[in-house]
């Protein structure tokens, strides 16, 4: 299985993602912003990091790199696309995903472990959590505030969206447990189609308990591999 890691000018969890990739047992190939393919591979993976210096707005010029338009088409084909932290404001930039990611609440820059609450199980990335299981990971953003008109809002509940919440570790949806004041506590969410998906909270960096820390992170990884080998599989059939 192969993965694709889109590496923009100020990607700093590019080589992260590379790494807890081939923890998981697989491939990963670095995309340069200015490419205009792919190449062969299962899965596209966008990192957190600074992408050009988060002028203008973050992620509002790395929607326009040559390599996004070959991740749009082959989100459109159906390939499984996960943006992480920066990644996520890339994709909502893109209109991969709805909604924005805003300033932080408290006009600081974050950088904590959260834990986060699985909302639904019904996605590529979230279906190896176990039930009732409160994912802890780190944050660190600055603009990592999930903003959503309530039309988009309602939809993304109707339809199942919303992927992950900032919690307590039970499982509580409280203003002390979301540390940039994301609507609704939203961490996480995906598209209609359920074939992309993004959040602020970093599970490259928490996928290794050999690093002395959580492997948390890990099963949203576990989760996007059994998918893509299920895909394999009904496709053989």
């Amino acid at each position: 299985m192969k993965f694709a890691v889109v590496q923009f000018p100020g990607s700093n969890s590019d080589q992260d993602c590379v790494h807890t990739v081939k923890v998981c047992g697989h491939e990963a190939t670095l995309c340069w912003h200015k490419d205009t393919e792919l190449g062969d591979v299962d899965a596209v993976l966008i990192p957190g990091g600074f992408s050009y210096g988060d002028y203008l707005r973050t992620g509002a010029i790395a929607r326009f790199s040559p390599i996004m338009q070959a991740v749009s088409q082959f989100a459109a084909d159906g390939g499984f696309v996960l943006g992480i932290c920066n990644g996520f404001q890339i994709l909502c930039e893109a209109g991969l995903l709805p909604g924005a990611l805003i300033r932080n609440k408290s006009l600081q820059f974050r950088s904590e472990p959260v834990y986060l609450k699985t909302t639904t199980r019904n996605s590529a990335f979230t279906g190896s959590i176990p039930e009732d299981k409160r994912l802890c990971v780190p944050v660190a953003h600055g603009e990592g505030c999930y903003f959503a008109d309530s039309e988009t809002l309602a939809k993304l509940k109707a339809n199942d969206q919303v992927l992950w919440q900032y919690a307590t570790a039970n499982g509580e949806l409280t203003e002390d447990s979301n540390p940039n004041g994301s609507v609704e506590n939203i961490a996480g969410i995906c598209n209609e189609t359920r074939n992309v998906a993004g959040l602020m909270p970093h599970p490259e960096r928490a996928s290794e308990k050999l690093m002395g820390g959580l492997a948390d992170g890990k099963l949203i990884f576990d989760s996007l591999i059994n998918a893509i080998e299920k895909r394999g599989q009904v496709a053989v059939a």
